[in-house]
């Protein structure tokens, strides 16, 4: 008697048959198998159980009476659609009426010949060989005259490169014997200083007060300072309990609440101290970021000409994935810093808690202290309580007259080189 066909089955989801491997299907490159049973598996699992992308590296191995197959997980003779979809093996239980379903990964079985088993002297040189050195053969050997005549031109080219660097290696050995390592670092120091001026704001050094050696109209323009009216308003009109909450919420930093608790009340100061916080903390906020994808560096609520500023005087152009990126480079950062400084004194009566700068730029103290003396500020150290009844040293920077001497922001791996 014919056994009962159920008319539909349970699926019940298993997973791995055996712990970390999943069941094999296995299919063959150069046909079918007419006899499968006298097929014979071997699988090899990676040792490796530290790298996660080696821990799930499979081989396969089946033998025949007459060939050998190979296949594997990884490399370039896996299958993709391993990683594009998933496969399941089905097993029915016909009286119970219940499928278990197990994971499976699909092997592409390839044969394996007798010759492709010891790796001759050639395929071990093709394998320590570069990629264009391997494209180099191939237009040798079956490129068209055109471009084995760019292939000739660009070897002709490379030593002519390193006939050069040669020359040039030889010609710096010749100056530093005949000029010395001393007037050399001197040189690469005078160097560092004219460099710093590209980023640094203009300094005007023979000034006679200290609110004319970084003018305020250097730093904004008449246009862009009328623009900071309307988003400025909030800190001009802000109240005790709108300070609290920006310290509960932590929504600006320290320098720009502390300055909103000191602002001064008459109108006229109240407003230019209102603006040049707001811009102060508009330059921080800027300065956090990497790289700009969008037309509005912060958001809608920067004024269009602020907004041209920022993209135009502290980022470069940068060409990634077919598309123009304002990128804020590392010197970018530190023109920023030091614009961001100037405010703050213009802020502050020309001194200012560095310190405090600092942290609010996520900035060393090194680095801070390395722009501050590039800026000409003076250096001293002030006691400061803290709120919990602690004390911490705080660096101030004073910009007074007479200025002390320029200092090159730190370029010590230039100069390590040359000596």
């Amino acid at each position: 008697m014919a056994a009962e066909v159920l008319p539909s089955a349970r699926w019940l989801y298993c997973g791995e048959p055996d712990e970390s491997q999943r069941a094999l299907l296995v299919q063959f490159s150069n046909g079918k198998l007419q006899n499968p049973g006298n097929m014979r598996f071997t699988l090899y699992k990676s040792n490796d159980s530290t790298n996660p992308r080696k821990r799930s590296q499979r081989i396969l191995a089946a033998e025949t009476d007459r060939l050998s197959y190979v296949g594997n997980n990884f490399g370039t003779g896996a299958l993709k659609c391993n990683t594009l979809c998933r496969h399941f093996v089905g097993i029915l239980n016909k009286t119970s009426g219940q499928m278990e379903v197990y994971d499976a990964e699909l092997f592409n079985m390839q044969p394996l010949f007798s010759d492709e088993s010891v790796q001759s002297e050639s395929t071990l040189e093709s394998h320590t060989r570069s990629f264009r050195e391997k494209m180099d053969s191939c237009i040798e050997a079956f490129g068209t005259t055109k471009q084995k005549r760019a292939l000739n031109s660009r070897r002709m080219n490379k030593v002519g490169s390193e006939s050069l660097n040669s020359a040039v290696a030889k010609a710096a050995e010749s100056i530093i014997d005949t000029k010395g390592v001393t007037a050399l670092v001197s040189d690469a120091i005078h160097d560092d200083l004219q460099d710093d001026s590209l980023y640094l704001p203009p300094c005007h050094a023979d000034a006679a007060k200290p609110e004319d050696v970084y003018k305020f109209e250097d730093l904004l323009s008449p246009a862009e300072y009328d623009a900071l009216q309307s988003p400025s308003e909030a800190f001009r009109n802000v109240t005790s309990e709108e300070i609290l909450k920006m310290i509960e919420e932590n929504s600006h930093c320290s320098f720009v609440i502390e300055a909103l608790k000191s602002l001064p009340s008459s109108e006229e100061s109240r407003d230019r101290q209102a603006r040049c916080i707001w811009f102060l903390d508009t330059l921080i906020r800027f300065r956090a970021q990497k790289v700009i994808k969008r037309k509005s560096a912060l958001g809608p609520g920067i004024p269009h000409i602020i907004n041209t500023k920022l993209l135009k005087q502290f980022t470069c152009l940068i060409y990634n994935n077919g598309s123009l990126r304002n990128l804020i480079s590392d010197s970018m950062k530190a023109k920023i810093t030091a614009y961001v400084i100037i405010l703050a004194l213009h802020i502050n009566s020309f001194q200012i808690d560095l310190t405090v700068l600092q942290r609010d730029l996520k900035l060393s103290e090194k680095r801070m202290m390395e722009i501050a003396k590039a800026m000409r500020l003076k250096i001293s150290k002030r006691r400061v309580s803290l709120a919990v009844g602690r004390e911490e040293d705080h660096k101030l920077g004073t910009l007074s007259i007479p200025l002390p001497p320029a200092q090159a922001l730190d370029r010590q791996s230039k100069r390590r080189k040359i000596t």
